[in-house]
């Protein structure tokens, strides 16, 4: 198994700038999958991003998913959808995207919510966070948990589901994460906040994933 890189967007994007940000972090390396996720903004903004996007993620082999909305990754052409515990059922999403298209769900620290996604019909879920971090408030950190890494070893010895990893991780942290078998690393902050930029981000993370000096 190898471990793969699963971008995530920041909460507000100006789309120009971002395409070509995009563009950069692909070049770094291998990445699996994308996740358009803007909060505060309106579904055309969304759905223009998205025209945006989607033909990039595409050119280089990059899943597009789209973040809570089931109804935008169906008008958008989306791959995919991911959706949290307060996002509605998992089976009315599928009803909406069909079954060709991909359903994760975050699981937090729970177990049971991982079985009970796979149970009513996700193709991944997703742990975390697992350190720190700027892209879920104190409240919902506090509400959800945070799991520790015997929860993707536990998942990887019992499941067949692939399992997302996420929450504050770095290329200078994720190795536990891969070793603890986590199919696929979210990052959000570490690649657009790099100081080198993206690509770098990207990079780093990549040897590290593959265990390179």
């Amino acid at each position: 198994m190898t471990t793969r890189l699963y971008l995530i967007s920041p909460p507000t994007i100006e789309i120009d700038t971002f395409a070509k940000r995009l563009e950069q972090a692909f070049d770094g390396g291998d990445v699996g999958s994308f996740q358009i996720r803007l909060k505060h903004t309106t579904d055309q903004a969304i759905v223009e991003a998205a025209k945006i996007l989607i033909p990039i993620c595409h050119a280089h082999d990059v899943a597009f998913i789209m973040n809570d909305r089931p109804d935008l990754a169906v008008a958008t052409n989306a791959d995919g959808v991911h959706i949290g515990q307060d996002d509605g059922d998992i089976r009315k999403a599928r009803a909406l995207v069909g079954p060709d298209r991909v359903i994760g769900v975050s699981c937090h620290d729970s177990r049971h919510l991982g079985m009970e996604a796979g149970e009513q019909g996700a193709d991944y879920v997703a742990f975390g966070a697992f350190y720190p971090t700027k892209s879920k408030s104190p409240e919902a950190l506090a509400r959800w948990g945070t799991p520790t890494l015997d929860i993707l070893e536990w998942w990887q010895a019992f499941m067949i589901l692939p399992c997302v990893a996420i929450g504050g991780i770095t290329p200078h942290n994720c190795k536990p994460l891969v070793k603890a078998g986590a199919d696929f690393i979210a990052v959000i902050t570490a690649v657009w906040e790099h100081p080198e930029g993206p690509a770098k981000a990207v990079e780093e993370f990549n040897k590290e994933i593959r265990n390179e000096d």
